[in-house]
C-alpha cells in the first residue's frame, strides 16, 4: 500500500485557480500536477461550497473543522464522565 500524500493549502488553492479561472479541464490538471483527478475534483468542490457556491447542506471547510473538535470534545467529556462514575461507585463502596 502506498503512502498517502499531503499537499499544503496553498498547492491545493492554486490547483482550483488553475482549473477555475486558467480554465484547465481537471483531466489536463491531474495529469500535470500529478495529483489524482477525484482529489482534484473534491478540492474544487471544496472551494466552490467555502465561497457560497456549493450545496446548501454541504459543510464548508470551518464547520468540518468545528465538528471535527467538537466531537474529539464529546468523546473525551464522555471518557472523564465514566471516570468519575466509576470514581464515585469506589468512594461510595469505602464510605460503607
Amino acid at each position: 500500500m502506498g503512502k498517502r500524500r499531503r499537499f499544503t493549502d496553498e498547492f491545493k488553492l492554486e490547483a482550483v485557480k488553475l482549473i477555475k479561472d486558467g480554465g484547465v479541464p481537471i483531466r489536463r490538471a491531474s495529469r500535470d500536477l500529478g495529483v489524482n483527478e477525484t482529489s482534484l475534483r473534491n478540492w474544487v468542490q471544496q472551494h466552490e461550497i467555502d465561497h457560497g457556491q456549493g450545496s446548501e447542506h454541504a459543510l464548508s471547510t470551518d464547520e468540518k473543522e468545528e465538528l471535527r473538535r467538537l466531537r474529539r470534545d464529546v468523546r473525551r467529556l464522555r471518557m472523564e464522565r465514566e471516570v468519575l462514575k466509576k470514581a464515585t461507585a469506589f468512594f461510595a463502596r469505602e464510605s460503607e
